[in-house]
């Protein structure tokens, strides 16, 4: 089932100074989610957010949903103050989690959407027992943990097969993917199949974001289009 695109800016390259009003603002130019890079300086090589400052983004009136990707170990830990914090989806790594199954189930249980991470080298083989268990599936484009690198051009072959693999199970799976998202590779991207689209520095910091969503959504629109 074809669904609407979806662009997430990732709060990570926001302005930390004045990030309630930077989220905002990215949000009033057209933005569909907030992204939540969350790293723990263990599972990945940098250290981020937590939960206390997804609160304090529901606080300042942040009512877009927020989709928290962990790039943490171990998992379980934090997933209830996530939860508790105001997220509304919650993805993870399954080499970062003992029991991938529990994980899942403790995401669902604590009312938040899920959702499975795939680095550029994890193998296609976890969906094959958790496909019908997820909201999302998440395909890194780039290897976790920093933002501003480029788009491992690989990914688009593996958005193709799990597009398919999403289109044959019948359910409403996001494909979304992550890493050197810009105006040069999101076409690509949406032509191979992805529907969601996680985008850091080609939003902020740029001096107009309306204009820079606008154009993120045109180019994922055309491939689309040209897709099906």
């Amino acid at each position: 089932m074809r669904q609407p695109i979806v662009i997430a800016p990732s709060i990570l390259s926001a302005d930390f100074a004045r990030l309630g009003a930077d989220a905002q603002k990215a949000l009033d130019a057209g933005a569909d989610w907030l992204h939540f890079d969350v790293m723990d300086n263990h599972y990945v090589p940098n250290l981020s957010i937590g939960p206390q400052v997804c609160k304090a983004l529901r606080d300042y009136g942040i009512s877009a949903p927020i989709d928290v990707h962990l790039m943490v170990t171990p998992v379980d830990r934090i997933v209830p103050d996530f939860a508790a914090a105001g997220a509304t989806r919650i993805s993870f790594h399954p080499e970062a989690s003992a029991h991938v199954d529990r994980t899942l189930q403790l995401i669902r249980s604590h009312g938040c959407m899920t959702g499975l991470v795939l680095n550029p080298a994890t193998p296609l083989q976890w969906l094959d027992w958790t496909l019908h268990q997820l909201d999302l599936v998440l395909l890194m484009s780039v290897n976790p943990g920093f933002g501003g690198q480029a788009f491992i051009p690989a990914t688009l072959d593996k958005l193709r097969v799990v597009r398919a693999r999403i289109d044959s199970s019948g359910r409403d799976v996001r494909l979304e993917v992550d890493g050197g998202i810009n105006h040069d590779t999101i076409g690509a991207a949406a032509g191979a199949g992805a529907d969601t689209f996680v985008a850091g520095s080609a939003v902020f910091g740029k001096p107009d974001y309306r204009a820079v969503i606008g154009d993120l959504r045109a180019r994922a629109a055309a491939a689309v289009t040209q897709r099906t």
